[in-house]
């Protein structure tokens, strides 16, 4: 948490500074109007990446596929075209290396060998044999718990005999 705080406070510093180094070099109006562009291309990769992917991800449903490479492009698109969004050139470096196909594929290459390794654990674990006692709150749900017993029903309501059953 202190990380991401100390990024928040330092990122806007650092943008200030890296615009400064640019303004100085290429002029001041030059810097403002890349700025603007970049804006404006970061509104349009949103808009087209976003009605892409959710048109994408429909059709994969229709085909009876689950769209989750499909959803972590578009993510990968809506994170590139929103700090394109932001006023500044390291957000724009950093989003227009999020919009390139190589690098989502890379990345996205990457999180799914995160899933995988993960799920694996996930699954050694539920697998041991100790952790599948019948007395064991953590117990797979493959053993359901049955408690076996008699009963008896007792009304609460006084009963009234009639006499002439008497």
């Amino acid at each position: 948490m202190r990380a991401f705080l100390l990024l928040f406070l330092i990122f806007p510093v650092l943008e200030l500074y890296v615009f400064f180094k640019v303004s100085s070099a290429i002029g001041f109006f030059p810097a403002l109007l890349l700025i603007i562009a970049g804006s404006a291309l970061g509104v349009l990769v949103v808009r087209v990446a976003g009605l892409a992917t959710a048109l994408r991800a429909r059709e994969s449903l229709q085909r009876g596929e689950l769209p989750a490479e499909d959803m972590f492009q578009g993510l990968m698109l809506a994170l590139g075209g929103g700090l394109l969004l932001l006023p500044g050139f390291i957000s724009d470096v950093i989003g227009l290396i999020c919009l390139l196909p190589f690098t989502r594929r890379l990345l996205g290459r990457k999180m799914r060998e995160r899933a995988e390794a993960q799920a694996m654990r996930q699954r050694a674990f539920s697998d041991d044999p100790f952790m599948a006692r019948p007395g064991n709150p953590g117990s797979s749900a493959r053993q359901p718990n049955v408690i076996e017993g008699e009963y008896e029903h007792r009304d609460s309501r006084p009963t009234t005999r009639d006499p002439r059953d008497l």
